[in-house]
């Protein structure tokens, strides 16, 4: 018998878990990339706060069609050249780059593959 108590409880579950995918476990804010400059990028990249700093992880279904001298970055709006974290490790899976030191996660709002040869964006991942 479906009482109105259980509706209820149901109502807020559904509630509680819309809010989670921003905070996948509590570790961080993630977002999906998409491709920029005619290149394909795509996968989650979750930006995690820690301590005084942080790091970025592209997590293991992140894929990128390949470029000369790809380097991961964060921005606000756009691309923040002071947060650099060096060369992409791998065009295809897991992977995970430090934060300067000085830079603010909090900051953020997007990670960045940069072409830093060419000056162009090669995907974006809105957090």
């Amino acid at each position: 018998m479906i009482s109105r108590r259980n509706v209820l409880r149901g109502a807020l579950a559904v509630s509680t878990v819309s809010v989670l995918p921003a905070f996948a476990g509590g570790h961080g804010r993630i977002g999906t990339f998409k491709g920029a400059s005619n290149h394909v990028t795509t996968g989650r990249a979750e930006l995690v706060k820690s301590g005084s700093g942080g790091t970025v992880e592209l997590l293991g279904d992140f894929t990128f069609d390949g470029a000369p001298d790809p380097k991961v970055a964060l921005g606000k709006n756009g691309y923040d050249p002071k947060t650099l974290m060096g060369l992409l490790k791998s065009n295809k899976g897991a992977s995970s780059y430090k934060l300067p030191k000085g830079i603010n996660p909090d900051d953020y709002n997007e990670v960045w593959i940069w072409c830093e040869k060419f000056n162009v964006p090669l995907g974006v991942a809105k957090l």
